[in-house]
């Protein structure tokens, strides 16, 4: 495998770990870098060995002296990929709020990747959802590091091999029924294993190509209100709304894309609100309270847009924004 240099710079890490193939080989990757970090682990409880791959966490976490935290599915909520990956993200984040981390650290790489950009390509979507994948994103308080993701599945597989490294093989990886695993089994590994170096040029191509038509934009935040400026071009728009609600854990739909077009305004989830009035586009929780006429004129005069004008108030109750 070739020398790997992980850019991670916090010192205080969160490993999202699984005692597979990725997970594990990510570990010892981590450690032969002196990087620092801890590990989380959620037990589904669909599988038998689910026990046995926690009591490796808490093992290697003990024999390396990290920290590991663990939950376990509740076992009256049903299982479906959805909310396995709604409860593991949910999981993450209160350990990462109550512990103060830093960083994130998951162990996707180019064969998840691939995977990823097939999916979204069969669903309808533009450029920046097909490279939704990188290796640092933001979240809202934290950064989310996936540093394998030039590194195929073999290769992981290989350095594991050569390192007598222990890790265990997930069989409901191999269920069909799972619309990524589907895609896994007949794309993405085939084409990794014969089109390795190709694939992960065009994705570093694409990734620049992105960069350069998200133009000249300006971003103001004051706490979780988003003011971005932008020049006419609405698709350069969508681009950094798109960013930006990635950070806060939302992927925009083809659907949500075409509202915008059309209606300049949208609420996403009963959640986030966002609006583009001229060349400024505005994000914010969608809060509705009660407004004095005094405040609704001043943003009738200042062109903001209403589904942000909750958000707007709350604020300047506290003593955070004023016109």
């Amino acid at each position: 495998m070739k020398i790997l240099n992980f850019d991670i710079e916090t010192s205080k890490n969160l490993l999202a770990f699984s005692a597979g193939v990725d997970s594990s080989a990510l570990f010892f990757l981590l450690l032969e870098q002196e990087i620092s970090f801890d590990i989380a682990i959620v037990n589904y409880n669909q599988r038998t060995q689910s026990q046995d791959e926690v009591i490796y966490a808490t093992q290697l976490a003990h024999k390396y002296n990290k920290k590991c935290f663990i939950a376990n599915y509740p076992t009256d909520m049903k299982f479906s990929e959805k909310n396995a990956r709604d409860y593991r993200h949910n999981f993450f984040n209160e350990i990462i709020k109550e512990q103060c981390y830093e960083s994130l650290i998951t162990a996707h790489q180019l064969n998840d990747k691939l995977e990823w950009f097939l999916m979204q390509l069969t669903k309808g979507a533009g450029l920046t959802e097909l490279i939704g994948m990188k290796e640092l994103s933001y979240k809202n308080n934290y950064q989310v590091h996936k540093p394998l993701l030039n590194i195929s599945k073999d290769e992981l597989l290989e350095y594991l091999h050569d390192n007598n490294i222990k890790y265990f093989v997930d069989e409901s990886n191999s269920d069909e029924k799972y619309r990524r695993n589907y895609f896994r089994h007949n794309f993405s590994d085939q084409l990794i294993q014969k089109y390795h170096h190709g694939i992960s040029q065009s994705f570093k191509y694409l990734e620049e190509d992105n960069l350069s038509l998200l133009g000249n934009i300006e971003q103001s935040n004051i706490e979780e209100l988003s003011i971005i400026s932008f020049d006419s071009n609405i698709n350069i728009a969508l681009r950094a709304i798109d960013k930006e609600l990635k950070k806060r854990g939302f992927v925009i739909s083809h659907k949500t894309r075409d509202e915008l077009k059309k209606d300049k305004a949208t609420v996403i989830s009963h959640k986030i609100a966002v609006a583009i009035a001229d060349n400024i586009i505005y994000i914010a929780p969608y809060k509705i309270v009660g407004m004095s006429k005094i405040f609704k004129e001043k943003c009738r005069v200042k062109k903001i847009p209403k589904n942000i004008r909750g958000y707007l108030f709350l604020l300047e109750q506290e003593q955070l924004f004023t016109f």
